[in-house]
């Protein structure tokens, strides 16, 4: 399926795919944004054989997770960072955004990273879960945000930041689709940036919120885009 065609939603289902204008990237004004690739949001690691009960069945919950950023999500990043990162120096425009909050006890956190419950987030600096994931892991010269809030604009320079490298198009991948990721998104649209959200570069918590909130917000704030098709629509 096209991205021309897919994730629409009752506002644009009768929208004809030929209205949408070709994608184009080109490398002087376009930015890879990662979202959140840290390891707070993803350890390979096995379970310790004298994991409780609960652990267990935590883990279990998550496998489709863990199995959509092994075999999916970091390979997909990891092949949009080698093509941006191939860019001539003075075009290259990565941005690394994670959650990390500024002082060790957390008091600078947004309200939604401090609400009882899955979204109550603390990595402080230079924690382990604040820390990058190897396959994605920023370069020096890269730019690195951290961030308490779930946009990556609202808690952060990424506005001014993005402006001062002339930047109209922003590519996003990352994690959670329907959590950072869209809120990110929302905010670049609502900013005018023109926004491509990379479908086998996300992931939630599971299939069914990854693909509804996709298909929430194609067409009104991004287009949402294959990672095959993402690379094709880059300049050379």
């Amino acid at each position: 399926m096209s991205w021309r065609t897919s994730y629409r939603s009752f506002y644009y289902e009768t929208l004809p795919a030929d209205a949408l204008p070709d994608i184009r990237l080109p490398a002087d004004a376009t930015a890879l944004l990662l979202i959140d690739l840290q390891r707070g949001f993803y350890d390979p690691a096995p379970l310790t054989p004298d994991a409780t009960d609960e652990a267990l069945h935590e883990y279990r919950r998550w496998a489709p997770y863990r199995a959509r950023m092994a075999g999916t999500v970091l390979p997909n990043a990891a092949r949009l960072l080698a093509r941006f990162r191939a860019a001539p120096a003075t075009a290259r425009a990565v941005i690394h955004a994670h959650i990390t909050s500024l002082t060790p006890d957390g008091r600078d956190r947004s309200l939604s990273h401090a609400r009882p419950g899955f979204n109550n987030l603390h990595y402080p600096p230079g924690s382990p879960g604040a820390a990058f994931l190897p396959e994605t892991a920023p370069l020096p010269g890269e730019i690195v945000l951290g961030k308490t809030t779930d946009s990556a604009v609202t808690g952060t320079t990424l506005r001014l930041l993005l402006a001062n490298l002339r930047v109209r198009h922003v590519v996003v991948a990352g994690v959670f689709t329907d959590q950072c990721v869209s809120s990110t998104v929302r905010s670049l649209a609502d900013e005018s940036f023109d926004v491509v959200l990379v479908d086998d570069a996300c992931a939630a918590a599971t299939d069914e919120l990854h693909r509804a909130e996709l298909t929430i917000i194609n067409n009104l704030y991004c287009q949402v885009l294959a990672t095959d098709e993402t690379l094709g629509a880059l300049a050379p």
